[in-house]
């Protein structure tokens, strides 16, 4: 994928934002687009295993976000925190790995629980909830979600599913990415009781900001530039020695590296004094009605896809001891951060009129305001940065796109299109510019 008006001929990626940047034989979707755990035959659900499901397999990868305290106690406050709501339900764990949900929904009184688990962490989470004193209340079930029908749980096809709660940790990088969500609606639509069932998380928004992350920006563009002067040796060593021009391979080695190193997002655990701009919600998702639609990402000219920031440029108002001034706080904008914030809370849909009221609820941010998380933010840095000039305001204006990857449903590339300007910073809006930058556009993966 490259960036078109950068000095290099875009690539087929950079037209395409759903391509994946390896092409041929490897896929990981379904025949119809689809992630392989709906509707993918064996060869597309062996792929998916090896390039998804399998990490979740290893307890390693469950501690990590285990440990991630920010998450535990989202969650926790959440169910323990509405015992109420859970008292005498039925419960549904969406891809419950090690069982610790299950194992609060039991704690907080639930009548029933099934826990679904596609990999072989099942047989940890039946040995957790055995040894945790809940295994007459939690049934752990190893499969899909996708596979299991209304019937097994109680419920009858056709009519309002069994299920009371379902709760979830699904979100990916960026909230999309794994594209789990998918696998959610359609237990939900499968298994909750229409009018009275509840989702845990309730709701999801996605946040979008421009930031200041040179250091790394730097680094990356420093590792790209050293890899191409690697690349250029290996080149002249090779037809040197062995009578052999590597030359023409030049082109597609440094369009692999620019993906690499600079057209992918990179995760950071932002600082807050780093996000220049007032965030912008992009997305926002209620869980009891989103669409699996709406679950494909954010398309152009869907509502919130759309920005306008702001970056003021601070004043000279102090000065060193040496007398000089001291510059703003905001040098540059090094690029643009993504991430999510999760709430359990009460329904806010028509059909949820008669839900049961979630008295206190609990929110997850993974924003920099909130501390480490596993989710930490995914930066996507500009190829070279933007000025911000003391007493000048910076504004960055344009429109984010969030594409699922065809060749790897649960893969996510983002486009973006924007402008810069600037104008003094007693000047309104939309006055008198000092200076007005070209489009810029370019694609990103979240890798």
């Amino acid at each position: 994928m490259e960036v078109e008006g950068e000095g290099v001929a875009p690539s087929a990626a950079a037209a395409d934002p759903t391509s994946a940047s390896s092409k041929g034989a490897y896929r990981n979707a379904s025949a119809s687009g689809e992630i392989p755990s709906y509707d993918g035959d064996d060869r597309a659900r062996a792929t998916d295993f090896a390039n998804y499901f399998c990490s979740y397999a290893q307890l390693y990868h469950q501690k990590q976000m285990l440990t991630d305290h920010k998450r535990m106690e989202a969650y926790y406050a959440a169910i323990m925190g509405n015992s109420d709501v859970f008292r005498d339900k039925v419960v549904m764990d969406v891809g419950t790995g090690s069982g610790i949900l299950a194992v609060w929904a039991a704690h907080a009184g639930a009548r029933r629980v099934y826990a679904v688990e596609y990999t072989d962490m099942a047989n940890h989470a039946r040995k957790l909830v055995e040894e945790n004193g809940v295994g007459h209340v939690v049934t752990v079930i190893q499969g899909a979600v996708e596979d299991i029908s209304p019937e097994a749980l109680g419920g009858v096809e056709g009519e309002d599913g069994p299920v009371d709660i379902i709760i979830s940790e699904w979100m990916g990088y960026f909230l999309l990415r794994e594209s789990m969500l998918d696998s959610l609606i359609r237990a939900r639509d499968k298994f909750l009781k229409k009018h009275t069932g509840l989702m845990f998380p309730s709701h999801t928004t996605m946040f979008f900001a421009p930031v200041e992350d040179e250091n790394e920006r730097k680094t990356s563009v420093s590792e790209y530039t050293n890899s191409m002067t690697d690349w250029n040796d290996f080149v002249e060593s090779t037809k040197t020695m062995y009578g052999v021009d590597m030359g023409p391979l030049h082109n597609a080695f440094q369009r692999e590296q620019k993906e690499y190193y600079l057209l992918s997002s990179r995760w950071s655990e932002l600082r807050p004094e780093q996000v220049l701009a007032q965030p912008v919600a992009v997305k926002y998702l209620d869980m009891c009605t989103c669409t699996l639609e709406e679950a494909r990402g954010l398309l152009k000219g869907n509502p919130g896809g759309a920005f306008d920031f702001d970056v003021v440029g601070e004043e000279e108002t102090a000065a060193t001891e040496g007398g000089g001034p001291v510059g703003g706080r905001h040098a540059v904008v090094s690029g643009f951060a993504g991430w999510f914030t999760a709430d359990f809370k009460s329904r806010t849909d028509a059909d949820g009129a008669g839900a049961p009221t979630v008295a206190h609820p609990s929110v997850l941010s993974t924003g920099p305001e909130n501390g480490y998380t596993h989710w930490g933010q995914q930066v996507f840095h500009l190829l070279s940065n933007v000025p911000v000039i003391r007493g000048q305001t910076t504004r960055i204006h344009g429109e984010l796109e969030v594409i699922r990857n065809k060749d790897n449903a649960r893969l996510y590339n983002c486009r973006m299109r924007f402008r810069t300007s600037r104008r003094r910073n007693e000047e309104k809006k939309n006055g008198a510019v000092l200076m007005q930058g070209p489009e810029v556009e370019a694609v990103y993966q979240i890798p």
